[in-house]
């Protein structure tokens, strides 16, 4: 069934946007991940990423052409799908939809008179499927003086923790939405104005003409249907450095970036003020070695201590709770979802590990290298992906679609929950390349520094628990995933090698997959060769 992409809301600010350029035409072939088009907005210029796969089938805003947020963009769908419908059905609705905004602006206007100078700023959608937001610290206090650029709070999805940043200087009259709570998109998070301004008459009619309930009602409001929260490197106009700086770069340097596995905290940029442009991609050397303010960050998630628990009397009852967070909410709900709809089976293999000890031992030996297990895993599925694409596959109602990229997602275990950082074109990448890529998204992630956007669009999911001292265990395939493989600990033991008793190295691996889209035999085959890689690590170096 096709898809509607509308305009996107990429400020608080933005009610229309404009086309500067198509980078993809009526009939093309369309990937997660591919950028459809350049937006411009009231602030600058921003690339639009597509969560679909599929045809492009329809453009509906032209280049140069202006339309209001949540008009008709594209259509995506199967090459050659009837649209007409769709067609006529948006042209009705656009209809009334002016006809209600119009409506709606004069019922505003009446309400309520915003003082010269003063801004009301809402709570932003950060993704075209966010439904509300989480306000998880607040940088500036009411009185401060703020200007453009300054980052205002720290806003929870159920995917990452993300700088807001304001497009407005004045003074921070108002906050409208405390840390710790959750409000819904377009619900009032601050206003900004002249410094002495009495707003309260805009608070109360914002809040009537809103139609929302009393804040202690939205705040204790359950949603009972979230949506996976899918946010591009364009919504954020703020990226974060290993170090938690800016980092500033054209749309197409951000472009060339991506395609080639570049992280950009990595890359000094010639511009103005340090800014990252595309001659700097492209003459970047990937280095091998992560940073140390990334190791620093890494050692210190992984060194948490625990919690001081509260004394308890023996034979009393005793019982916590604890607010379900916006990301373990939606970890539950996509969890169960894949349980209970994608049919599961699991194949389980052993490795010899022997050769991968030594040939990681001579890597290692290298200057300013370090290669993990960890990292011959991941690049030894990617190569096995692109021999078995039906792996690389993924589930539809109409189709099944194959995967001929290879974008690896790695679980990583936060406080929260867990989180997939994603590898994308990891066949293309060297076994230190993965490294320092792992490493630093792994880091990020554990302090709530990753981007939305380095986590979506994986096409394979590995899930490591071998560093527990875990043998074997089944995982849960992560959507739209056909495939997840769980990785246990490499474990010494007697085996027989040439009719002899010997001591050796093994690591078991299971391959969990859906039926829909894999058969046994596929998944074996896939194992087969993933087995003959990891104990023939040289093969990977080909």
């Amino acid at each position: 069934m096709a898809t509607v992409i509308t305009m996107p809301r990429l400020s608080d600010t933005m009610t229309e946007g404009t086309v500067a350029t198509w980078l993809k035409k009526v009939g093309d072939k369309i990937n997660e991940g591919d950028i459809l088009a350049e937006i411009e907005t009231d602030k600058a210029t921003m690339e639009f990423e597509s969560f679909n796969a599929g045809t492009l089938l329809h453009i509906g805003i032209n280049e140069g052409e202006t339309a209001a947020v949540d008009s008709l963009l594209a259509i995506i769908g199967k090459e050659g799908e009837d649209i007409s419908g769709i067609l006529a059905g948006d042209k009705i609705s656009a209809t009334e939809e002016n006809t209600n905004v119009e409506e709606k602006k004069v019922e505003t206007n009446e309400a309520v008179t915003i003082p010269e100078g003063v801004v009301v700023v809402t709570m932003p959608r950060l993704s075209d499927t966010m439904t509300e937001g989480t306000v998880a610290t607040w940088l500036k206090k009411v009185g401060d003086k703020i200007n453009e650029g300054d980052i205002l709070a720290e806003i929870e999805t159920d995917k990452a923790t993300m700088e807001f940043e304001s497009f407005n200087a004045g003074t921070l009259l108002y906050i409208g939405v405390q840390e710790g709570d959750s409000a819904p998109v377009d619900t009032i998070l601050a206003i900004l104005g002249p410094e002495g301004t009495d707003v309260s008459n805009i608070v109360a009619n914002y809040k009537n003409e809103s139609g929302n309930n009393s804040a202690e009602e939205v705040k204790t409001e359950t949603k009972t249907e979230e949506k996976e929260a899918v946010v591009s490197n364009s919504n954020t106009s703020v990226s974060e450095t290993n170090s938690g700086g800016r980092i500033f770069a054209s749309p197409l340097a951000k472009k060339i970036a991506k395609e080639k596995g570049i992280n950009l905290s990595q890359v000094k940029g010639s511009g103005e003020n340090g800014r990252i442009v595309k001659l700097d991609v492209e003459n970047f050397t990937p280095s091998s070695v992560v940073t140390k303010s990334v190791e620093t960050e890494v050692s210190q998630a992984t060194s948490t201590v625990a919690n001081v628990k509260p004394f308890v009397p023996a034979g009393e009852v005793f019982q916590e709770e604890i607010k379900n967070s916006q990301m373990r909410k939606v970890i539950a709900k996509r969890l169960a979802e894949s349980k209970f709809t994608a049919p599961h089976y699991y194949l389980t293999i052993e490795l010899d590990m022997d050769n991968a000890i030594a040939s990681r031992g001579l890597i290692n030996a290298l200057p300013e290298t370090k290669v993990s297990f960890n990292d011959m895993v991941v690049k030894a599925s990617a190569m096995a992906l692109k021999k078995h694409p039906q792996v690389n596959s993924q589930w539809k109602d109409d189709a099944m679609i194959i995967n001929h990229h290879v974008n690896i997602g790695v679980a990583v275990a936060v406080e929260d929950g867990l989180v997939v950082p994603v590898l994308k074109f990891t066949d293309q990448m060297s076994l230190s390349q993965i490294g320092a890529n792992v490493k630093d998204m792994a880091g990020r992630a554990k302090t709530k520094k990753i981007q939305p956007a380095e986590m979506e669009g994986s096409t394979f999911t590995i899930s490591n628990l071998g560093m527990f001292g875990i043998q074997s265990f089944t995982s849960i395939i992560n959507q739209p995933n056909s495939a997840i493989l769980s990785v246990g600990a490499i474990v010494e033991k007697p085996v027989v090698k040439n009719g002899q008793i010997v001591v050796g190295n093994t690591m078991t691996v299971t391959l969990a997959c859906d039926h829909r889209t894999v058969d046994g035999a596929t998944g074996a085959q896939f194992l087969q060769t993933f087995k003959s890689f990891m104990e023939n690590p040289v093969t990977m170096l080909a």
